[in-house]
């Protein structure tokens, strides 16, 4: 998987963080109401790169709030974004066994993690019938499926995403990806034809033939646990 072209782990969209906001554990309890406020600070932490500040940040909001399920959904994202796999399905046992949207994804993110493509699909659906309008979330769904090697649901999937997100530059790169995939080179082309450069433009789509070429020699391969 090329980095560029995507990213399973959804980072949080929130607000900076105050230079004086962290001053350690002497600090007073905090009130109820800034529970959503803190884990957003943390969640920008890792939004914005600084994953090991996000884990510091999260020992901290756990004496704070003990048990807190947002926060071990975060720090479980957060292991994951260093690659500590091991580490993140050590707290992921500590989950309850309910699912409320949120667990279906990181459920998926942990599988994806270990290469388990096709175990990660259905934690990925079952959270979007809690969320549909999730783009991200269709994105890691598709690219999924895309890695299962079931090409024609990942363009669906992925079509849907980028409806959701016209923006987003992951879901078009892996949109190309799937339709390259699936034998339809000419759309994967007016995908990508919509980067305004000549040059950028024709390195993405050398990139994405050459992901294309690398996902189809696995398919080829035997079959691996998870897909």
């Amino acid at each position: 998987m090329i980095r560029s072209l995507t990213s399973p782990l959804c980072a949080a969209l929130l607000i900076g963080l105050p230079a004086t906001a962290w001053a350690g554990p002497q600090d007073t309890a905090l009130a109820p109401e800034a529970r959503g406020l803190y884990l957003q600070l943390i969640g920008q932490a890792r939004a914005d790169g600084r994953t090991r500040a996000s884990l510091a940040y999260l020992d901290d909001f756990d004496r704070q709030y003990p048990g807190d399920l947002d926060a071990r959904v975060l720090r479980i994202n957060s292991l994951l974004d260093l690659g500590e796999i091991d580490k993140a399905e050590a707290v992921a046992a500590t989950l309850p066994s309910g699912d409320d949207g949120r667990l279906g994804a990181v459920r998926g993110h942990l599988r994806v993690a270990r290469g388990r493509w096709a175990e990660a699909m259905p934690f990925y659906q079952a959270a979007l019938r809690f969320n549909s309008a999730d783009a991200m979330l269709r994105n890691a769904l598709g690219y999924a499926q895309l890695r299962a090697h079931r090409y024609a649901d990942a363009v669906e999937t992925l079509r849907g995403a980028a409806d959701l997100a016209p923006a987003e530059v992951v879901i078009r790169n892996n949109l190309a990806l799937a339709l390259t995939l699936s034998g339809q080179p000419g759309q994967a082309a007016d995908v990508l034809g919509a980067i305004s450069k000549p040059e950028e433009r024709a390195r993405l789509n050398q990139q994405v033939t050459a992901e294309a070429v690398r996902i189809e020699a696995l398919a080829r391969e035997p079959a691996r646990k998870g897909g």
